[in-house]
This record gives C-alpha cells, structure tokens and sequence, in this order.
C-alpha cells in the first residue's frame, strides 16, 4: 500500500530568496514552551550548536531576532519569534485538512491501480480521533480513504454514493434532539447504519488564563470579545447557531462570526496566536495549542454506513479496530474524548427515521 504524504513549501524572498526549514519552526515552539535552547534542541534531536546556529541563519536574514537570553530567566522569543511561530501552526493548521484531503484522492488512486481492488472511504468531520481510527487502519494493512467535510456535507456524500462512511456528531440534551431532526433530513429511513465511535467535550477555547472572563456563549456578544468560526456545513457552526438561538443572540453582535477556519486546530491556532479571544471547539484542539477550556457539552460522535456493507470485509474489519483494545486507549488518551461503545451498531427499525436512532 502506497500512502502519501503532501506538505507545503515556504519560500522567503527578499534581497535573496531562502526556503523554511520547519526545524527552526520546532525549535521555536520548544523555546516558548520550555525557554531552554538546550531543551528545544534535545526534542527536536539535534544538537546545541546547530541548533543555535540554525536560530542564527534566519536572524541574519531577517535582520533581526528571533530569540533573546535573559540572565536567570532563561530564552525567549522575541515578537518576531512568536509570529512566525504562530504564522506556521496556523497555515498547518489551515491547510493540513486540505493536504490530507489531496493525499488520499490521490493515495487511491495509485492504489487501485497498483492492487485493482478499493479502499474504504470516510468523509467525517474534523475530529482527532478519527485520524487515530486511520493510522491504526494502515498499521493493520488496510487503508481508509479519509476526507474531512463538514458534517452535513459528509452524510449528503454517504447518500450520493461517495463515500462509505460519513462522520458526523450530535450533542447530548435538547441541542442534541434539534440537530438529530435535521440531520434525519440527510438520509433516507431504513437504508442506512449507525455505528457508535467516540464521545468528546465541545466548549470555548480562549487564550490561556481567560483574561477576558469568557464564561458562556453569551459573552461572544460583548464589544471586546473577538471569536473565530467554524466553516458552514460543520456541526460545530451548527452547534453554535443552535445555543446562539436558544439564548437569544443576534450573529450581528459577534465580532469575527463570518471568521472561518476548517478544523478545531486553525480555530485553537488563531487564538494561541492573539488573532481572536475565543471559537467553539473540542477540548483537545485546546489542549494541543495550550489554551484554556469552558466546556459547554458533551456530544456523540457517529459513523454512519449504508446497511447492506455491513458484512462486507472491509466493514467487519473496521469494526474489529474499533472494538479494540488500542483504539480505546489511544482515543481515551485525547483530552475530553471516550471511547466507550466504540463499535457498537444502533439499531434502527425500518420504518424508523435516522433522527430517532439519534435521539438522546
């Protein structure tokens, strides 16, 4: 099995022109993390010296610093530092959905020609988990195809014949039996399967320590508070239109409401970078930027397959993965998530709507 791997390419050019070595990005981040070159040099496995004499290459082309000594305090960035730090953890996270997305069309494309058979292919909402179930998948010897879309847009591909698997999540409680009755509108009754995959705490990321006191949805609509969205089509944007309307909060109000991004890490990145106050998020994606939490609910998330794949070998051995041992333990590791019931198929009658299958 051929997997690829697509990543981007920086190219500065000023009096000359000179490509980014994403070592010196990891070495920074070690630096605001640790404020020890020593340390940041050791993660990133490289020694001192060429550590520090890599920092010293792009301080000369950029004719200014990116780090700075301060006796008995050790090494920090310098605002230059911080923003090109936070610059590439944003375009990462911005485009590496994207990326992934191109990799897999093409991965199976060469595949199927390579072997003549087919993979099994996901579209899912962006979830940290799911890129989990996908590495255990390739460790097993068998592929999936995974493409991140918006909730809404995956189940609409599982109907169009797209995909095989569409991933999308329902929060527990009253929002929960809301969305459950539009997503009941994606798919057709009796056609189709759920299959539990993990539970996870969605809530507001805000920048370390809260220094704005951002507490609940409301406080989106103060003057000083400046959010960043989710994309349409996602769960998460619909999970917040959802509580802005059951308090009663005009999207006018919110500063940054037609902000963007496409994954819960470009919304954690802006904020860890002081690009925005605050975005609807998973605990996880706030844990990795290192930002603070409010959680807000907790929600389900599903898989949900056409009925008649069910026995086939690619499903049965999905599920196995799902119901395994390591799966549990890696999900159960990401701050916020569960695995428990991972693998378990929801019954659903015939006659019976998706919207009812989905009900709390």
């Amino acid at each position: 099995m051929i997997r690829i791997d697509i990543r981007p390419v920086w190219r500065f050019r000023g009096d000359t022109e000179r490509e980014l070595d994403f070592m010196l990005v990891n070495l920074l981040a070690e630096v605001a993390a640790t404020r020890k070159l020593t340390c940041a040099a050791e993660a990133a496995g490289v020694s001192y010296r060429h550590a520090w004499n890599l920092i010293a290459e792009w301080e000369a082309f950029f004719a200014a610093p990116l780090v700075v000594k301060e006796r008995g305090r050790g090494t920090r960035l310098t605002p230059l530092g911080e923003r090109l730090l936070w610059s590439a953890r944003r375009a990462q996270a911005r485009l590496a959905p994207e990326l992934e997305n191109l990799a897999a069309e093409v991965s199976r494309e060469i595949n199927e020609s390579l072997r003549g058979g087919t993979v099994l292919a996901i579209q899912a909402s962006h979830d940290y988990a799911i890129g989990t179930l996908r590495d255990l998948a390739a460790d097993a010897g068998f592929e999936l195809d995974l493409q991140y879309k918006g909730s809404f847009d995956a189940l609409a591909a599982l109907r169009r014949g797209e995909c095989d698997i569409a991933g999308f999540h329902v929060p527990e409680g009253r929002l929960g039996e809301l969305m459950a009755r539009r997503y009941s509108e994606c798919l057709p009754p009796g056609e189709h399967r759920l299959v539990r995959f993990v539970t996870r705490s969605q809530g507001l990321m805000v920048r370390a320590g809260n220094p704005k006191g951002i507490a609940t949805v409301a406080d989106l609509g103060r003057a000083d508070v400046r959010m960043v969205n989710r994309q349409r089509g996602s769960g998460t944007r619909a999970l917040l239109e959802f509580m802005l309307s059951t308090e009663g909060i005009e999207r006018t109000r919110l500063r940054g409401y037609d902000n963007e991004e496409m994954t819960h890490g470009a919304v954690a990145a802006l904020i860890a970078g002081h690009q925005a106050d605050a975005g609807l998020g998973i605990h996880a994606a706030a844990a990795q930027y290192g930002l603070d939490f409010v959680p807000l609910c907790a929600e389900s998330y599903f898989l949900a397959c056409r009925a008649a794949d069910l026995d086939s070998r690619r499903m049965r051995s999905l599920l196995a993965l799902l119901r395994g041992e390591r799966f549990a333990q890696l999900a159960g590791a990401l701050p916020g998530y569960s695995a428990e019931g991972a693998g378990d198929l929801l019954a659903i009658h015939p006659t019976a709507s998706f919207g009812d299958a989905l009900a709390p």
